[in-house]
């Protein structure tokens, strides 16, 4: 299991660059090439989501990325260090549950309709996103 992890500080400018590294890492797993698009768009909206919580919050505080290739799954973790309103302060959020105006404010909507899978890890000292997709274990895509 290869881990690479990243940190920046809460600029929109950073967003870029953190979906191009993961778009690049999902590709080096063996992702498939039609999946990169939702790869980039659902990390650029984590991420965006984040900036702007740490802008409000925490604006000296770096956002976190973990990027790991786990068994056929190339998984991403989008960290901020923002304090989550207290409606979304549960262990584990079911996306069921939830209205969609609520997610649509965070992003969450559009993250769970782009990725393979994801969770979404609220706390009082900041939220955690992990969303994942397939990938070929050898990192090579079947053609």
């Amino acid at each position: 299991m290869a881990t690479v992890e990243l940190t920046f500080s809460a600029l929109p400018a950073h967003v870029r660059t953190a979906r191009l590294v993961a778009t690049a890492i999902a590709r080096r797993t063996g992702v498939e090439e039609s999946l990169l698009d939702e790869v980039r768009l659902a990390v650029g909206e984590a991420c965006s989501r984040a900036v702007e919580a740490h802008r409000a919050h925490c604006p000296g505080e770096p956002i976190r990325i973990e990027l790991r290739d786990d068994s056929g799954r190339f998984e991403v973790t989008v960290s901020d260090q923002a304090p989550s309103d207290e409606i979304m302060q549960e262990r584990t959020m079911d996306l069921g549950v939830l209205s969609d105006s609520f997610l649509s404010g965070f992003g969450i909507a559009v993250i769970a309709g782009l990725a393979d899978d994801v969770e979404v890890f609220p706390s009082p000292k900041g939220m955690r996103i992990r969303m994942s997709w397939p990938a070929t274990p050898n990192g090579h895509p079947s053609l």
